[in-house]
């Protein structure tokens, strides 16, 4: 998607954040469908409370927001951030990149996660935020793309959003992303497919969840899936790519071009994403911390059930925010 003229958002209120005395993020958006950079302000420990709401007011606006020029942060501080939007997960279910918190996603021979996915949706506890930093980028290509899967949903015709509401899907770690193809035998640099699969998770999720914090719905699909139930292995295949294929119609994304000192936020909970794999041999490396979210909820209140795994030890229902 090219980027076009930015359109600066409403004044603040009085009181609000941006009033005399605060000084506010200016939230600036991309896209029609998704997408805002933020820009005046830096995430270190001195964020006030009213900055860290303007930010996750216009993530939940805008889905994904873009910050540049973080140059400062490391990985200590970079979690300190996260923490200020909710209780973190664990780096990974099944994958140690050698810290408790951020996960290295590396790749030094093309590779990277070229394939449509909500992040770890195969445990029950699916992340709310996740928080992305460029610490290595290639000299051209390693562009990320977003959609938003709450305006894929909204624009369904009413047919099919109907049968979407009513649709279940189960969703694994042993499916798609632990697939062998033809150009790598590993999915990072830093783990194998046997890592990513040290222990299988599969988790029935509906097809169809109720945003906990906006109320907005949104499709839950991605490469993880598994199958859709109740349907043949033709069929499955089928209703899964006619909803997939509505997710990432070229009007409802947003590519984004990382530059030196970026960071990246998307509200996981009503997005998927794509890194796309054109940078050749060159090396590029993020670091991701998550924000841990609840259990998805249908339409008509009924939860996501695990069939198999425990993701106790990823994140703590318990411990968040209610």
């Amino acid at each position: 998607m090219t980027l076009t003229a930015d359109r600066p958002a409403a004044p603040a209120a009085p009181g609000a954040p941006g009033a005399p005395g605060v000084a506010a993020p200016a939230v600036h958006q991309l896209g029609g469908q998704l997408g805002a950079r933020i820009d005046g302000v830096h995430l270190g420990d001195d964020l006030t409370a009213e900055q860290v709401a303007t930010i996750r007011a216009a993530l939940l606006t805008h889905k994904v927001v873009f910050l540049r020029d973080q140059h400062d942060l490391d990985d200590d501080a970079h979690a300190r951030f996260a923490e200020r939007l909710g209780p973190l997960t664990t780096a990974h279910p099944t994958v140690n990149t050698g810290s408790a918190r951020v996960l290295r996603v590396t790749a030094n021979r093309g590779m990277a996660a070229n394939s449509w996915h909500t992040d770890v949706t195969f445990v029950d506890r699916v992340p709310a935020i996740s928080v992305l930093r460029a610490v290595t980028l290639p000299p051209y290509g390693g562009t990320t793309v977003w959609a938003n899967t709450v305006a894929a949903y909204a624009s369904l015709p009413a047919p099919l959003r109907a049968l979407a509401d009513g649709l279940w899907a189960v969703h694994t770690n042993s499916y798609d992303y632990a697939q062998l193809d033809e150009e790598h035998d590993q999915p990072d640099a830093n783990y194998s497919r046997d890592d990513f699969t040290s222990t299988v998770f599969e988790t029935r999720h509906p097809v169809v969840r109720v945003h906990p914090e906006t109320g907005e719905r949104s499709l839950v699909l991605g490469n993880f899936v598994k199958r859709i139930e109740g349907l043949t292995s033709a069929e499955s295949h089928q209703v899964f790519h006619l909803f997939q294929n509505r997710i990432t119609r070229l009007e409802n994304t947003l590519r984004w071009s990382w530059q030196p000192g970026d960071l990246a936020i998307w509200d996981n909970r009503a997005t998927q994403h794509y890194a796309v794999a054109d940078f050749d041999e060159h090396p590029r490396e993020m670091r991701r911390i998550t924000v841990a979210g609840d259990v998805p909820v249908s339409v008509d209140g009924e939860r996501s059930v695990v069939l198999q795994g425990d993701a106790r030890a990823y994140a703590r229902l318990d411990e968040l925010i209610s």
